[in-house]
C-alpha cells in the first residue's frame, strides 16, 4: 500500500491524519514522487556526522509530509523534532521554513 493511500484510508475512517505516525514498513518501502523543500543548518561542514536542524517537504501522490528538528534544538541535538502531514503544498512549505527559520 502506497503512503498517499494510508493516508486516504485513515482520513475517511474520522481519523486525524496531521500528526500521525507512519507504519514503519510504509516510511521505508517508499522513495517520494518529489521532494519540494529542503534546507539544513550544518555549520560544521560535509564532514560532521552529527545531528543538525532541518526542514523537509516531501510529496507523496497528493500529500505532503513535512518533517524536521526546529532550529531552536541547536547543533548535535535529537530534541524538538516535528512532522505535519497535509494536502495543500503551500502550507507544507511555509511550515517548513517556519521551522528553519
Amino acid at each position: 500500500m502506497k503512503i498517499s493511500d494510508w493516508l486516504d484510508k485513515k482520513e475517511a475512517d474520522g481519523i486525524g491524519v496531521s500528526q500521525i505516525s507512519l507504519p514503519d514498513d510504509l516510511s521505508y518501502d517508499e522513495v517520494p514522487d518529489e521532494t519540494i523543500f529542503f534546507e539544513e543548518i550544518n555549520p560544521c561542514g560535509i564532514l560532521c556526522t552529527g545531528k543538525h536542524p532541518f526542514s523537509i517537504v516531501e510529496r507523496f501522490g497528493h500529500w505532503y509530509y513535512c518533517r524536521g528538528q526546529d532550529k531552536e534544538a541547536g547543533i548535535h541535538s535529537s530534541e524538538m523534532k516535528w512532522r505535519l502531514f497535509t494536502k495543500d503544498k503551500d502550507l507544507a512549505v511555509k511550515t517548513a521554513k517556519s521551522h528553519i527559520e
